[in-house]
């Protein structure tokens, strides 16, 4: 389930930010939510396809992955200030 509510069938995706994204990513949408953590995720430890893809024709395209993402993906976990 993701912090939208939705399921990865709903959704058929999972947003993913690159680094320089982040700040962004984290005032949009989770302004305010305490004990954030960035997990920093391993492309070549996938199975699922990452696409980079903009919401809009011409916008800022963001990394998403189209399947799970295993926890052996997910090298580190870092703090949000």
């Amino acid at each position: 389930m993701s912090t939208r509510g939705r399921t990865l069938q709903e959704e058929g995706f999972i947003h993913c930010s690159t680094r320089a994204q982040l700040p962004r990513t984290a005032a949009a949408f989770y302004e305010g939510v305490e004990d954030l953590v960035v997990l920093v995720v391993d492309p070549s430890r996938l199975d699922a396809p990452v696409k980079y893809e903009a919401a809009k024709p011409g916008g800022e395209e963001f990394p998403h992955v189209y399947g799970s993402i295993p926890v052996a993906a997910v090298v580190d976990v870092e703090a949000w200030d």
